[in-house]
């Protein structure tokens, strides 16, 4: 009820005679659903924080920004903050409510294919809003290249911790350094996309909330969410509403760099919850983490990278060994759903078994960002696991720098070199790849 008082404050003349509390990330925000003697409802969001105080002031400056061409051409509506009030350094917003409702995850997938459709476009509508909409609100503004450059310098923070799995790190960063995967159209990206930030009516989008972390930098973050959806089909529906809204301008690795940041959230997740010295939090992030990790040993993962990654060579043997017998052969075994966070955790939603056990459905199908991939910028099949990690620097460098060079002997005739066998990949080649990056940097500063 303390969000009621606060909200007469902030709004002349509102009058509660109902209160209801709303989910949000529970370690940022207290918010609640208000009903006045009217009937009109209102949506009370009070930061925890300055951090987060600074977030709702970040959306209040897009939301200022955004032009009436702008919300023209959106096809859902944006909130709009009807007062706040401030308490000392923090600062209340009371919001219009919009049309619609909240939708839950398996009820967004149980709307089924129009709704799927609505989605697609309605993410593609976000991410053709021009970029001086955010330039002018003072908001980031991020290149492909910062982009991959400030995931580098994240996985470093990450594996200076000791705590996550090598295997990911290698895996993570190969990608990282897959100048291929990052070349993309940096784009206006709402940057905290799901289900909780929308409201729907009759299998439609209504209304986009939670503008705090609009910015310009990487449409894939906005796709991340979709990896917590079992259903795929639901999944491929949005993404290919997505390539029809966008035409030419859809991005062909899109979906490979969402899968990468919905794993690597988990390793954000267990920074954010070192910092925080929660042990509840980082055993947690630690258990995901490893269940991952086991997943990816167990069924093999999801490509992530353009370019695949090296893989050890396997012995040969001058004598053929003997067939297994169909008594030798195991039967596949699906993977193990991932432990999902406690209630009320703020950890991040993945669903490992998914993300790890995905064929080439995701990224190689005609439903797919393969789709819309042409010439030699097509991805390439195959696996990340156990891979050994790129160790050129990448600091201060463009996508042109970096890029890979490829020697030909088919026109001379000349037979290929034989492929040489590469050492099993460990946690020193990450190690020494992040400590050539802090070099470099170091070396850029002065």
């Amino acid at each position: 009820m303390e969000l009621a008082a606060i909200a007469t404050a902030a709004v002349p003349g509102l009058a509660p005679v109902g209160f209801a509390a709303l989910s949000d990330d529970a370690e940022d925000f207290d918010s609640a659903l208000i009903v006045d003697a009217l009937k009109h409802r209102w949506r009370v969001r009070s930061p925890r924080h300055d951090e987060a105080s600074m977030r709702l002031e970040a959306e209040l400056s897009a939301l200022r920004a955004f032009s009436a061409k702008v919300r023209a051409s959106l096809p859902f509506a944006l909130p709009s903050v009807a007062g706040t009030v401030r308490q000392g350094s923090l600062r209340t917003f009371v919001y219009k409510d919009m049309p619609g409702h909240v939708p839950a995850l398996d009820e967004l997938v149980d709307e089924g294919s129009n709704l799927a459709k609505a989605l697609g476009q309605c993410m593609a509508a976000i991410h053709q809003i021009p970029d001086e909409a955010v330039e002018v609100a003072g908001l980031p503004t991020y290149t492909a290249d910062e982009v991959r450059q400030r995931k580098l310098n994240e996985l470093d923070t990450a594996a200076a911790t000791g705590k996550v799995p090598s295997r990911l790190l290698r895996r993570w960063e190969h990608a990282m350094e897959d100048v291929a995967l990052w070349r993309f159209n940096a784009s206006v990206v709402h940057g905290d996309f799901d289900e909780e930030q929308l409201q729907i009516s009759h299998s439609s989008i209504t209304a986009v909330k939670g503008w705090t972390d609009l910015h310009v930098g990487d449409p894939a973050d906005d796709f991340a969410w979709l990896s917590s959806i079992e259903d795929q089909k639901f999944t491929d529906r949005v993404f290919e509403s997505y390539v029809e809204a966008r035409g030419k301008a859809a991005d062909p690795h899109i979906m490979r760099r969402a899968a990468l940041a919905a794993e690597f959230a988990l390793a954000q997740w267990l920074v954010k919850s070192l910092d925080s010295k929660d042990p509840q939090r980082i055993a947690e992030a630690d258990e995901m983490l490893q269940e991952l990790d086991h997943n990816i040993a167990e069924f093999g993962g999801q490509p992530l990278s353009v370019v695949e990654a090296p893989r050890p060579l396997a012995p040969q043997s001058s004598a053929p060994g003997p067939k297994p017998s169909d008594a030798d052969k195991e039967t596949p075994v699906a993977p193990k759903p991932a432990p999902l966070p406690s209630a009320g955790s703020t950890a991040p939603r993945i669903n490992t078994a998914k993300v790890t056990a995905l064929s080439d459905q995701a990224t190689d199908s005609g439903n797919s960002p393969s789709a819309v991939a042409a010439g030699p910028e097509a991805p390439a099949k195959g696996s990340d696991d156990d891979v050994e990690p790129s160790l050129a620097p990448h600091a201060g460098k463009g996508a042109e720098d970096t890029k890979p060079k490829v020697e030909s002997n088919i026109e001379s005739g000349e037979k290929p070199p034989a492929p040489k066998p590469q050492e099993e990949p460990s946690a020193s080649k990450t190690e020494a790849g992040t400590a050539k990056r802090k070099e470099d940097q170091d070396g850029a500063a002065k």
